[in-house]
């Protein structure tokens, strides 16, 4: 899976990933990330997700990082908020008021770009990668956020049945990326209804990823 395959996907609208809605599991367990009007969210791989508005709605700041640019200026659009567009670091930087897009590969991004981060919202990115990315993107992230707490939905499936992405990412895969550095939590499993892709049974999985040391 490269870049090619995702720009692809939003320049055909193949993107049945994106929910017309406030991700109910959001909604149910943001409480669990304990922040504070005017603390900081980043989003990995946010696509244009209706999510992003209910976070601003809350008072919190957001960042987020995609690859697609037609992905970004639809968000801005659904918002409507007019960006200011920066280039910065390789990336392209659209910004409003407590929110910032950056636009490239997340693998690029770092610390410096992000700056001090008070939690993580994955809902969609983990599940994106296959399995060889995943090690590497769970590494990438816990080192540039610093281990900062998370909020992780992913699904589980029969991934024989069913080609990813979204992938199938059973439990046991979470711990081994992310146990060294986080109490993990499973918040709920929920049947997903029809299935994945109308194919086979998958489960919606919800975890709390808190920093040990905090």
């Amino acid at each position: 899976m490269d870049i090619n395959f995702w720009h692809e996907k939003w320049r055909r609208g193949e993107i049945g990933f994106h929910r017309q809605d406030i991700n109910p599991h959001l909604l149910a367990h943001l409480h669990q990330l304990k922040l504070k009007s005017g603390q900081h969210i980043l989003l990995p791989l946010c696509g244009k997700t209706k999510d992003i508005a209910y976070l601003l709605n809350q008072g919190y700041q957001v960042t987020g990082v995609e690859l697609s640019e037609l992905a970004v200026r639809e968000l801005f659009e659904d918002l409507s908020l007019t960006p200011e567009v920066t280039q910065v670091a390789g990336f392209q930087c659209y910004s409003a008021n407590k929110i910032r897009i950056f636009v490239g590969d997340f693998f690029s991004f770092n610390h410096d770009l992000l700056g001090k981060v008070d939690a993580i919202y994955d809902r969609a990115a983990l599940v994106a990668l296959p399995l060889a990315m995943r090690k590497d993107y769970s590494r990438h992230l816990s080192h540039i956020t610093h281990c900062a707490p998370q909020l992780l939905i992913t699904y589980e499936y029969q991934q024989d049945a069913v080609e990813g992405p979204p992938f199938s990412i059973s439990e046991q895969e979470v711990f081994e990326h992310y146990a060294k550095a986080y109490e993990i939590t499973l918040l709920e499993r929920v049947d997903v209804a029809g299935g994945m892709k109308g194919k086979v049974a998958s489960t919606e999985v919800v975890y709390h990823l808190n920093t040990c040391s905090r």
